[in-house]
């Protein structure tokens, strides 16, 4: 079946234990970073899609021209430490298109409108994060199990899928032979006949429906996203039958987070003093004020 007739099927999760604050479901769009050198990126594409527990990441140069050694994407635990409040990711080394954490430190996190204020605990840089979506469907899935069909073997993967209204993230890492002979490369001087292993990680996101977007794979941006072969289990667990590099592969999915119509955070609370200062001097901080995603 197509995930979405499924998805009229399946109940809603409620009442679920929150592993992280709700103020960062959803998908973000990096605005900015700023370094502690003064200089700024404001053109890197990078995506932050939030489920309840886990996270998607993907970061391009650019949408289809980033080297292959350069591509950045992973699907990892999202952590929350509520006595420092820091927000970390535990990213396992076969989850990672990288062979090396890219991103060491935890998060310092301030919410403001429809932007997160993402501050480096050493100051070495602050990223402005923007939602995408006000409302919609929301759906996290992440892998549980792999299995190769045809040898009755399990695979050490991971992977998941988010959707947040109309936009989509996908991630799938390596098959486990590929990633043991991808994790022993220095990925910045492999040879271009290896790249085929190395951008088989995928990290898709789409911005506008079924459709990829951006990809760590070359062949996959402007494809459709694969919702077919879905079947249920249980009420906690989705499979879905795929051929990867032609074998047979059982992917199993436990629900993560279902809402068939969520409203995600793009407004935050604020005094009631602020609120008439703002509309007192609306005048000349509104002329030119408009909502940017």
């Amino acid at each position: 079946m197509n995930l979405f007739e499924i998805l009229k099927t399946l109940t809603p999760t409620t009442r679920q234990h929150e592993v992280i604050p709700s103020f960062l479901y959803g998908v973000f769009r990096r605005k900015s970073i700023s370094f502690f050198n003064g200089l700024t990126d404001e053109n890197t594409i990078v995506y932050w899609f939030q489920s309840r527990s886990f996270s998607i990441d993907l970061r391009l140069k650019s949408q289809n021209g980033t080297p292959v050694a350069d591509r950045q994407g992973w699907i990892g635990n999202t952590l929350w430490d509520e006595s420092k409040q820091l927000l970390s990711w535990e990213v396992a080394d076969y989850a990672n298109y990288q062979n090396h954490v890219q991103w060491p430190e935890p998060a310092k996190l301030h919410a403001i409108g429809n932007c997160i204020l993402e501050f480096s605990p050493s100051n070495v840089y602050v990223e402005d994060w923007r939602q995408q979506v006000q409302r919609g469907v929301f759906l996290g899935l992440r892998l549980q199990s792999a299995l190769d069909v045809q040898l009755g073997q399990k695979l050490e993967m991971d992977g998941g899928l988010i959707i947040c209204g109309n936009h989509m993230a996908y991630a799938l890492t390596r098959l486990s032979d590929v990633q043991s002979t991808v994790a022993a490369m220095d990925l910045k001087a492999v040879d271009p006949t290896v790249f085929a292993l190395i951008e088989s990680f995928e990290v898709s996101i789409g911005t506008d429906g079924q459709t990829k977007t951006y990809s760590t794979r070359s062949s996959e941006a402007g494809k459709a996203f694969n919702l077919d072969n879905f079947e249920i289990l249980d009420e906690t667990r989705l499979v879905q039958h795929v051929i990867l590099d032609g074998r047979e592969i059982d992917l199993i999915f436990a629900l993560d987070m279902y809402h068939p119509d969520y409203e995600f955070q793009h407004s935050t609370a604020t005094t009631a003093e602020a609120e008439h200062w703002l509309k007192s001097e609306q005048d000349h901080l509104m002329h030119h004020a408009a909502r940017v995603v």
